[in-house]
């Protein structure tokens, strides 16, 4: 496990080290935005849109019943930023982009592919990981944008229609803009770009690491995604910690 984690930390010191040649690589990296974006925001925007739903759902009643019913936008605005928009978005993002990162440098890897970079004298990783990671440390804040905002919406719609709680969306959004604060944007956000570079390494890593056929890209897939997910979990609570003084 430790000797895993030294790997992935050292993984991410060479990706960072060769930042400087992320401007060479641009088009590789506008290939990895372009594959995350077109697999990832429709998904994301229905996600999202649920999500907001089942707050202002489940929340709503309990906050009208007790005579609370203009909170009903900041209970959904703030858990939308804070916390449910970057969280969802990089599980989301782990199990469809992380999952096919892992799979394609493990496919390189058992095939040699790798190997022959090396050969040609060209390091795999600011040739692979690089733009991957730039990429995905590009793309899943602006999801987190995205899902917040039609997070709000969909809270909006189930609190205006649903007649136990029967909130107007005039009354929900002035709650929303009451109790949100561009800094609670601004640590959701921060959130998502720590998860997406976790997100990069942790599947990049056990892509090159594949061995034994297809079988074995289909363990690391397996622990690579697991590993995202319970990363970024940890993370979630970390970054929480860190930043709770600066709510005061």
């Amino acid at each position: 496990m430790f000797r895993e984690l030294g790997q992935m930390l050292m993984l991410l010191g060479n990706t960072l080290a060769g930042a400087p040649q992320v401007f060479r690589r641009r088009r590789a990296v506008a290939e990895q935005l372009y594959e995350i974006g077109n697999a990832s925001l429709f998904m994301a925007c229905l996600l999202s849109f649920f999500i907001g739903g089942v707050l202002a759902l489940q929340g709503g009643a309990v906050l009208v019943h007790r005579g609370l019913g203009a909170q009903v936008g900041g209970l959904v605005g703030l858990s939308m930023c804070k916390e449910l928009a970057p969280v969802m978005m990089a599980i989301l993002i782990a199990g469809r982009i992380g999952s096919a990162m892992a799979a394609e440098l493990g496919s390189m890897h058992v095939y040699q592919e790798v190997d022959a970079l090396r050969t040609l004298n060209i390091q795999p990783i600011p040739y692979l990981v690089l733009p991957r990671i730039f990429a995905i440390a590009l793309a899943l804040p602006a999801l987190v944008i995205f899902s917040i905002l039609v997070g709000w919406l969909g809270g909006a719609f189930v609190a205006s229609f649903n007649h136990d709680i029967a909130v107007p969306a005039t009354t929900f959004f002035a709650g929303l803009r009451e109790m949100v604060r561009t800094r609670d944007i601004l640590h959701g956000l921060l959130k998502s770009v720590v998860f997406a570079v976790a997100i990069g390494t942790v599947c990049c890593h056990h892509g090159l690491q594949t061995r034994g056929g297809p079988r074995g890209v289909g363990r690391s897939v397996t622990k690579g995604v697991t590993n995202s997910i319970v990363l970024i979990l940890l993370l979630d609570y970390i970054l929480t910690r860190i930043l709770l003084p600066f709510d005061a």
